[in-house]
């Protein structure tokens, strides 16, 4: 079995664990469904070495409590890498995504992301043009004040292979209201 398939089953499962003791601790009588739902998103970029990379992904968030919330949301991404070679690219991936938000303390928020993502990758040299389905769980941290969050995420599933981003960590900003 493959070591990215391994980690994916470990960490869905203490997700699924987190998730239930979560759900288990929610108070039902306080409250409207939709009072407790917070909108927002993600935006990101990574650029490195004639490498570029835009991220926007819209949430929706419920919040189980004052420390936890679940969610779902959007991605999409664009990539592009210009080294005036044949293996110059572009990239769009789009996506769904499943998220869980933690803040243990005022100032830290702590999230797990898994995507599952479509890949369209397009090379000057036609021949090499692919597209593909791939997991992506990002686990990060980040400094939060207010509604807004900055930080950074770690795709724990990162291949250097299949992804077009050119490492697996990624910095993030993510506002919920």
């Amino acid at each position: 079995m493959k070591s990215y398939t391994i980690k994916t089953i470990i960490i869905l499962s203490i997700f699924s664990m987190f998730s239930c003791y979560s759900f288990s601790q929610q108070n039902t009588s306080d409250g409207n469904f939709w009072d407790r739902v917070r909108y927002g998103g993600n935006l990101g970029a990574n650029f490195g070495n004639n490498f570029t990379s835009v991220l926007i992904a819209p949430q929706a968030i419920y919040q189980v409590n004052q420390f936890v919330g679940v969610g779902l949301g959007l991605n999409y991404s664009y990539s592009e890498r210009d080294l005036n070679r044949f293996d110059d690219f572009t990239s769009t991936i789009a996506g769904g995504s499943v998220i869980a938000i933690s803040q243990p303390i005022d100032f830290l928020q702590i999230s797990a992301d898994f995507e599952y993502l479509n890949v369209n990758r397009n090379f000057r040299e036609t021949t090499l043009n692919d597209e593909y389905w791939v997991p992506a769980l990002f686990l990060g941290a980040g400094y939060q004040q207010g509604n807004f969050v900055i930080g950074a995420r770690y795709d724990v599933l990162f291949n250097d292979r299949r992804s077009v981003y050119a490492n697996g960590i990624q910095p993030f900003v993510r506002v919920l209201f």
